[in-house]
């Protein structure tokens, strides 16, 4: 309230999230694991919600998962898996355990670290639905070759262009606004 007329750019906390149409080939869902396990708890561009066809087997995406199965000998990732798993686990909720993540049907767009939340559309108009209810949540979306308009290429997520700035706002337009 105090600085309310000097200008301002405040972060607010947003998510990414990966786009699956069914049919992507290993080493595309591999890249999309890049997405979700190199920069695990590190801001905004990590995807921590994919969304999936209804029926969407996810056998392949946790095969193509495997090369990352080593972040479970991290102790901080390790700590959370066994922290969210024994939550689960009390909490009767259902999961899916690859031994390295937890994969957990949720509306929520934002998993803890060591969980990935999986959301299903059973359309394509569906899927815009639910992307276009998000905008200011969302700082990145993946989708395999960047199908999805809008998105970036699976394991593209932590590399930003030059122009691709935090919350869709200019820092340097806005810096030069300041003089």
């Amino acid at each position: 309230y105090y600085f309310r007329n000097v200008p301002h750019i405040i972060r607010k906390n947003r998510v990414s999230a990966g786009i699956l149409m069914g049919e992507e080939p290993a080493e595309e869902l591999a890249k999309l694991g890049m997405d979700v396990f190199c920069y695990f708890g590190l801001g905004c561009r990590n995807v921590s919600r994919i969304l999936v066809p209804e029926g969407y087997n996810p056998d392949p995406l946790f095969r193509a998962w495997g090369k990352y199965k080593d972040i479970i000998n991290h102790h901080k990732y390790a700590n959370n898996y066994d922290y969210q798993k024994s939550i689960l686990l009390v909490n009767q909720a259902p999961f899916m355990d690859t031994g390295f993540v937890l994969a957990i049907s949720s509306s929520a767009w934002v998993s803890p670290i060591a969980c990935v939340h999986f959301g299903y559309y059973t359309t394509q108009e569906d899927l815009h639905q639910q992307m276009d209810k998000q905008p200011e949540k969302l700082q990145c979306v993946v989708s395999a070759g960047g199908w999805y308009a809008g998105s970036v290429p699976f394991g593209k997520a932590q590399l930003p262009e030059i122009d691709d700035y935090s919350d869709n706002v200019d820092t340097m337009a806005f810096l030069s606004g300041l003089s």
